[in-house]
Order: C-alpha cells, then structure tokens, then sequence
C-alpha cells in the first residue's frame, strides 16, 4: 500500500461508503496545537497531541521516547482506530508529526496507514470548527515488532554493517551547531541525509524514482539493512517515510541524537564525514 495519498485522493475516499479514519497529528516543539485543529480541520479529523499520546516523558530515552503501548493503543482506540479500517493521518504541512503517528501505527501493528502528502496546507475542501464529535470507539490492539526499531546499540552497530541515516540538518550532523543538546556531532559511521531533502519545494514528498535515486546515492543499494535517526525521532520517522515511498524498508531509532548524546559513554564524531 502506499504510504502517501494525495489531497484530491483523500477527498474522494472521505466521500465513499468505506471513509479512512482521519487523525490530525499538528505540532510543535513549544506545545500542543489543539487549539489550531479547533480553529479548523478536515471533517470527521481526531486530535491526536504528540507530546501527550505519541511519546513518554522525556529523560534518559530522549526527548521523545516511546509512550506506554497500552495507552497509545488506548487513545488510538478512542480515535476509532481499528485493524480493518484505513488509516489517514495529517499535520499542519511538515509531515514530521504525521509521519511520526504513522510509523507508530505501522510498528505497532497497523497495515493500512497514509500520510497526507502535503499536509493541511494542501487541503481545497471544507474545514470544521471545534473540538469535533468523538467517534465510535475502535478495536485496535497494538503488536509491536522489533524490525523496525533501533536501540542506541543496534543503530551503532547498523552504522557499521548497514547503513545509518542522520535525518537532521547537516550543520547539525557536522557539529557546527547544536540549539536542542548538550553535545554536539553525530553518531559514528552515520551518513548525512537531512530529512528537508526529500520533499519539493511545495511541501510534498519528491517522486518514487526521485527519492530512490537519493537514497541509492547514500548507499542505501549497497546494503540490505537501512536505520534513521535524528534528534528525537520525529524527523527521523519522516526519512522512514520517505524511504518507504521509495520501496526501501528501514527501522528507526527512536531515542536518537537526545539519548545517543546524554550518554558520556557513547562516542561522538564531528565534521563531514561519517567516521
């Protein structure tokens, strides 16, 4: 299944017998973005809050580790998710928070999650004022699996006999700058690949072929395994998604340059190079 649709394709499905779940998944790193999806939404979207639903208390796993599985499957729950029904998720346009939401459906279980390519900023049609009408509740019980997740390790150990991709800015990667933690540089033997890459200028992710060709390029065709990280796996997961739209698999780590980087122990590397 596609990992993307398109505003129009939504469009059509929320007009058919079987409609997609919606969630709307706006964010950002200062607090929640309720507020925004009350001001106006796609019709029949669920507020879904990152910080809150998405993610566990900041600390020793990062700045956005996993939250508790039973509750995340809870609240998915209370969104009228379930196994059998399609899955649409949006953000304000970014795609990192939606892409987030659906790499934790995919992990967890879910087969028929969608990102919409774009985000709100691309939406023609009608939007709906208000906290919304809560929906029928769901059946979705969450199974993760450990293929698509990293631990701080595995994504060492994946720099070396795969390929490791750094979603973040490359000045970032390089050690030039770091505005969030308290060390700056990347994890050894990881490849630059700022996530901003992937998408074209009107915010929608770039071609198939466009993004394979990328990919190809960091070496993503000379390895069998490929992981993502970035500063708290936000971002991360959108490289995840884009690697998807590309037909290319990979894990993620979740923790990412916040755990990586609050650890004395773990090794550091700077400049341009991997090494």
């Amino acid at each position: 299944m596609n990992a993307i649709i398109s505003a129009s394709e939504l469009v059509s499905e929320l007009a058919g017998e079987n409609p997609p779940v919606l969630l709307d998944v706006r964010w950002h790193h200062e607090g929640s973005l309720r507020s925004a999806y009350e001001e106006g939404h796609i019709p029949s979207a669920v507020f879904v809050d990152l910080d809150a639903d998405l993610a566990g208390p900041a600390g020793a796993g990062g700045r956005h580790p996993l939250p508790d599985v039973d509750r995340f499957g809870a609240v998915m729950r209370a969104a009228g998710v379930s196994r059998d029904r399609d899955v649409v998720v949006y953000d304000g346009g970014q795609n990192w928070a939606a892409a987030r939401l659906w790499w934790m459906l995919r992990w967890t279980g879910h087969t028929s999650v969608r990102v919409l390519d774009g985000g709100l900023g691309l939406w023609t049609g009608p939007l709906e004022k208000g906290a919304g009408t809560a929906p029928a509740e769901g059946s979705f019980e969450p199974a993760p699996n450990s293929k698509d997740l990293l631990d701080a390790d595995s994504a060492a150990a994946l720099a070396r006999s795969g390929l490791l991709l750094d979603a973040r800015a490359a000045e970032r990667y390089r050690g030039e700058v770091e505005p969030i933690d308290n060390v700056a540089g990347h994890i050894p033997g990881a490849v630059s690949a700022p996530t901003t890459e992937n998408v074209a200028t009107d915010g929608r992710f770039k071609s198939a072929a466009e993004l394979a060709e990328r990919f190809e390029k960091l070496g993503a065709a000379e390895t069998a395994e490929v992981g993502v990280y970035c500063g708290s796996g936000v971002s991360g997961a959108h490289e995840v998604l884009a690697l998807a739209v590309a037909g290319i698999p990979a894990s993620l780590y979740v923790g990412s340059w916040s755990e990586w980087s609050a650890d004395p122990a773990r090794p550091v590397a700077t400049g341009p190079d991997p090494q």
